[in-house]
Parts: C-alpha cells; sequence; structure tokens
C-alpha cells in the first residue's frame, strides 16, 4: 500500500465535521479506530504486532529479542481540532519506508520496529507523552493512576473501557534494553525549513518546556449590581498575566501561551469566583525558561494582591532541554548526505516528542518535514505531498545504513 492510500484511509478517522480537525483523545473510540488501523497496517506486510504493558504498539521486522534494534514512528492521536500530520506523519512515514526498503531489496541486518505512543499529546489526561513517560520510568504508576479527565474518569477506567488492563502499566526497561537506536519522523512545527528551503531537517535538541496552572481564586457576584469598587474579579487578574506573558516571553526571546482556562460559576451575567488558566512556556535554555516562567508569577501576583484576588500556582509538568544523541544525529546527517541531494540542516525545536522522552534511555534522533505554513495543533497545518514523499524516502534511506546491508 502506497503513503498515499494509507494516508487517505487514515485521513477520516476522528475528524470533526464542525471544525475540520482531528479529536482522536486517548482510549476513546478514535483512539480505538487509529489502533485498529496500525495493526491492520503491520499485519497486512507481515510484521509481528503486539500491544505493550503501558498501551503503545509495536510492529516487528525480525526479532526484537535480538536486541539492538533500530525503531521508528511517532503517535496517531490529537489535540483537540488538531491538524492531521501531527503525529501520523511519522506513522504512516515509517510503514511506507519499509515498503520502499523492501522495494530495493534491501537485507536488514538488525530487527526493524514501527512504533504507535498512546496518548502523546495528553489532550485527555493534561500529561503529554503518557505511552512514553510510562515505559520510560519517567511516569510512576502511582502518578499514572491518578490522571483524571474533565468528565472525572480515570486513565486506569479508560483503559479497562477500551479493553485494556490497567494493571499491567509500569516501567518497560528490558523492551527498552532491545532498543539500540529509535528515529521518529515529524511534520516541522514551525517555518525554519520553509524559509531555508529545505524539504527535510535533522532534529538538535527540543527547548525545555512545561505547564504551570494559575488558580485566580475572588468572590462571585453580581454581574449588574456589583459596584466595580467592590468587586474581586479574578478575571482581572488573568487577562492582566496573559498580557505579561506575553511581554516576558519578547524580552527572553522565548514564547508564552496561556491556551486553556477554566472559568466557575461560568456564567454570562456573574462575576467568577475562581479563573484557571494553563501557561505553556518555552525557550532555547533553562535559565530563560525560569527568567520567563519567573516573571509571570511574579506579574500575577501583583496583579491579584491589587484586585483582592487570591492566586495558587501550580507546576503540572516539565521536561528539561534534551540534546539527542549526538553519534546518531551525525549518522543521520551523513548517511542523508551520501544518499540523497537533499540538504538537512540541523535545527532545534520547541516542541516535546516521545523521542525527547526516550532520549535518557536510549539514542534517538528525530527528521523533520517541510512545513511551509508553521502552522501546527490547527486544522491548517499542512505538509505538500512531495515533501511527505521526501520524508519517507529520507527515512528509508536512514533505516537502510542503520540497520541493512
Amino acid at each position: 500500500m502506497s503513503f498515499h492510500s494509507m494516508w487517505a484511509e487514515l485521513l477520516p478517522v476522528g475528524r470533526s465535521s464542525a471544525s475540520g480537525g482531528y479529536r482522536r483523545y486517548a482510549w476513546t473510540g478514535a483512539d480505538t479506530d487509529c489502533r485498529t488501523w496500525f495493526r491492520e497496517q503491520a499485519e497486512a506486510r507481515g510484521l509481528v504486532h503486539e500491544t505493550d504493558r503501558n498501551g503503545n504498539q509495536w510492529a516487528w521486522l525480525g526479532d526484537p529479542a535480538a536486541g539492538n534494534a533500530v525503531v521508528t514512528g511517532s503517535h496517531l492521536d490529537s489535540v483537540p481540532d488538531g491538524g492531521a500530520f501531527d503525529g501520523p506523519l511519522g506513522v504512516v512515514s515509517a510503514f511506507a519506508a519499509l515498503d520502499e526498503l523492501r522495494g530495493r531489496g534491501a537485507r536488514p541486518t538488525r530487527p526493524l520496529g514501527i512504533v504507535n505512543f498512546g496518548d502523546e499529546e495528553g489532550a485527555r489526561f493534561g500529561l503529554a507523552c503518557v505511552g512514553s513517560r510510562l515505559t520510560a520510568g519517567a511516569l510512576t504508576v502511582e502518578q499514572a493512576h491518578r490522571l483524571t479527565d474533565g468528565d472525572g474518569v480515570t486513565l486506569p477506567r479508560a483503559m479497562e473501557a477500551a479493553g485494556y488492563d490497567p494493571d499491567t502499566l509500569g516501567p518497560d526497561p528490558e523492551r527498552l534494553a532491545r532498543i539500540g537506536a529509535f528515529v521518529e519522523l515529524h511534520v516541522e512545527q514551525g517555518r525554519a525549513l520553509d524559509l531555508s528551503g529545505d524539504r527535510i531537517g535533522i532534529a538538535s535538541a527540543i527547548w525545555p518546556h512545561g505547564r504551570w496552572r494559575f488558580d485566580f481564586r475572588g468572590e462571585a457576584n453580581h454581574a449588574g449590581t456589583t459596584r466595580l469598587a467592590d468587586r474581586h474579579d479574578p478575571m482581572l487578574s488573568y487577562a492582566e498575566t496573559v498580557l505579561a506573558a506575553r511581554r516576558e516571553a519578547e524580552l527572553a526571546g522565548a514564547v508564552a501561551t496561556f491556551g486553556k482556562i477554566g472559568v466557575e460559576p461560568n456564567g454570562v451575567n456573574a462575576i467568577p469566583s475562581l479563573v484557571r488558566g494553563w501557561l505553556d512556556s518555552r525557550a532555547a535554555d533553562q535559565e530563560s525558561l525560569d527568567t520567563v516562567v519567573t516573571g509571570i508569577e511574579k506579574a500575577a501576583r501583583e496583579y491579584a494582591a491589587a484586585h483582592g484576588v487570591d492566586l495558587d500556582v501550580v507546576r503540572e509538568s516539565f521536561t528539561p532541554v534534551v540534546e539527542f544523541d549526538h553519534a546518531l544525529r551525525d549518522e543521520l546527517a551523513r548517511i542523508l548526505g551520501t544518499r540523497t541531494e537533499l540538504k538537512a540542516p540541523v535545527l532545534g525545536t520547541g516542541a516535546g516528542h516521545d523521542a525527547g522522552i526516550l532520549s535518557d534511555r536510549i539514542p534517538t534522533a528525530m527528521l523533520f518535514v517541510r512545513n511551509p505554513t508553521g502552522v501546527s495543533h490547527s486544522p491548517a497545518e499542512h505538509a505538500a505531498e512531495d515533501d511527505c514523499v521526501a520524508g519517507v524516502t529520507a527515512l528509508a534511506d536512514v533505516l537502510e545504513g542503520l540497520a541493512c546491508t
């Protein structure tokens, strides 16, 4: 099956007719359909399919127990109303690259694996990369069991409802010990390649990044009868903090975004009692990130005090800077420089990935495919077909160079 036919087959799964974006959330019907698609693609190629203890899917050519395996893949879940390419491009390209290798007559001397990591986006339970974090031991079983979605459903209950056993959750060091290299292909979430005119790039590092929850607690009251001077309105403090985040990010050459908000009691004619906002911030280095977040929190506390509002700030997740394995990165550059006329510049990224989570345990690397708009986590996310095909060829070249004679 060609890249185009696989892409067309997967495209409708979990797509919202209202927004045109994707709602492929972990352990839902759309997620089940994606998992079925993955299993069918593996079986159609005679690959051994398995689902590990943390719900990640694997397809194997050769025996992974032999060790030193080369693995590629990404994820199939999405952010709310996300785009088609973030994650799925890496999985579809993995199967297409394997097909290309077979068409070349390449003979693997190392086991080859394709993986679909579960719940990478964290759209349902609020934590990104759950499947890879559990596998790498970066998320404990106790922490995983406490994850809850917006409807109060815990991760274990969601897994059970989808037909999986949550009692198996936990670190999987034996599986990781069998992997000699993991290469993740991903659509670029930015415009660096578009600006440089290159189709393919190689990742250098992932910026340090995290998520912080700001709880502004005020006093609910009537919107029509309460004097402005008598109000303790947490929405004002929140709004001023959003503007402060933009200023602090600009000063540090970083990014900071309040992209999610919860309001109580959430009535048009009611002054809120609680405004809860989630901050996502990322920077090229730890010092810059610390400066941004510290500045935002300082401003938020000043605004809260001015309006008679209480403030709690909780860091919900954090990932330090991830430097991808230099030897593997250089080997990818050597392979692509030898086998293709395409240039592959090395560039950093502010987006988190499963490859970044695994980098502490195994050698990892990433390839990026050009995104002409730079838009991601949106239905407008895009990569041209010829660039996608170039990505498949580049991935096949890398897999051949790493794993074949």
